[in-house]
């Protein structure tokens, strides 16, 4: 069973609008993450943990934890940051594509990728509610779905660390050809999110653009308990 709870918000415009997007787009290309700094207030990452049922983490293999993804209508909150961060962030996906050489571009609008997807057969929400309590972790990995695949994507952090939980932190991993991969561990504070790749960017080498792959998890929750939410701007089969 999904989630088809409905949670209002009337700011998720000025808030995206209000980050430091210049700093998000070079962190993106340097580092393949960003931080978003206080995307959610306090007392909404609470209400959207207050949705939470459950599913397993482990029975599907992906490490220790639970989850569940949000059903069409999604909850207000969620579907107006999906939204609003996509415009924002599809110029730095197709300039990551061109500098890849891959052809396919994103257009200006979500409605407009959701269609592509849609007419697809990725017709299955994926952002998602996720819980860690102690002992739990997430898998390296990489949310794909289908043909059609957003590149970049938004983790939000619901819960408080040290009052919350301690341990958890959200891990990048990036391989790049002929090297060991490179991890890298994002600080996140109660209300920050993390923008990162999905799967694939382009770092600059004495030749052109190359293509490097990257992985993302959680690190094993010591005590207490992580909320996180994330957004997946592309739909699955």
């Amino acid at each position: 069973m999904s989630l088809g709870v409905s949670i209002t918000s009337t700011d998720n415009t000025d808030r995206v609008n209000a980050l430091d997007w210049p700093r998000i787009s070079q962190d993106l290309d340097t580092q393949g993450s960003a931080i978003l700094e206080r995307l959610i207030p306090s007392d909404e990452c609470r209400a959207v943990v207050a949705m939470y049922p459950q599913d397993d983490l482990a029975r599907h293999g992906f490490g220790r934890g639970e989850y569940k993804y949000f059903a069409y209508p999604l909850p207000q909150i969620v579907a107006e940051l999906r939204t609003e961060l996509y415009p924002r962030l599809a110029p730095i996906a197709n300039k990551w594509n061109t500098r890849m050489g891959i052809e396919i571009q994103y257009p200006e609008s979500h409605a407009e990728f959701i269609k592509r997807c849609h007419n697809a057969g990725q017709n299955k929400s994926t952002p998602l509610l996720l819980q860690y309590a102690s002992g739990d972790y997430n898998c390296l990995h990489q949310d794909l779905y289908g043909e059609h695949v957003f590149p970049i994507q938004v983790a939000i952090l619901l819960s408080e660390p040290v009052k919350d939980f301690i341990g958890g932190e959200f891990v990048l991993t990036e391989q790049r050809p002929r090297m060991q991969s490179r991890p890298e561990v994002v600080p996140l504070r109660q209300g920050d999110a993390v923008a990162f790749a999905v799967h694939h960017r382009p770092v600059q080498g004495t030749r052109g653009f190359y293509r490097v792959n990257l992985r993302h998890g959680v690190s094993r929750i010591r005590s207490g308990h992580r909320h996180t939410v994330g957004i997946i701007f592309h739909d699955a089969k």
